[in-house]
């Protein structure tokens, strides 16, 4: 017997939820830039397989087009704000990349999403465009029927 049982929830309802929790960390990090933002997506619960036909549903994005100050200042903001706003902050720091780049990880005190937030700031004359990319996922559920 297992000591938890995973959820049996509707993907679309999952799947909007998401996104709203995505709105909110756009809206906490208090800026307007560009974004690069499809809707969210149903995914596997677990990389190896080993819980079949459990779900998340996967939200990411970035948002990008603004000065390396006004991104560095927003993740700033969002430090502060995530843990106002129904967030706990569980990792902060530099990320496992070569690039060390500033990462928060935070989930929600509800225990029903994860937020995964990094800063790539780019040096000017870069190829590459600096940005925010944010990752949202829900708490693993099976699919109703």
């Amino acid at each position: 017997m297992k000591d938890f049982e995973v959820p049996v929830r509707d993907a679309e309802k999952v799947q909007q939820a998401t996104e709203r929790k995505s709105s909110q960390i756009m809206e906490l990090l208090g800026m307007k830039g560009k974004l690069t933002q499809s809707g969210a997506l149903p995914s596997p619960c677990s990389e190896d397989g080993s819980e079949s036909g459990t779900l998340q549903a996967y939200h990411p994005w970035s948002v990008y087009g603004v000065p390396n100050e006004e991104l560095t200042s927003a993740m700033g903001r969002l430090r502060e704000r995530l843990p106002k706003n129904g967030w706990r902050i569980i990792k902060e720091g530099p990320d496992g990349t070569a690039s060390k780049a500033p990462q928060i990880v935070a989930d929600s005190t509800d225990k029903e999403f994860s937020a995964d937030i990094r800063l790539s700031v780019e040096p000017a004359g870069s190829d590459k465009t600096s940005l925010i990319e944010v990752t949202v996922v829900s708490a693993c559920f099976r699919k109703q029927k």
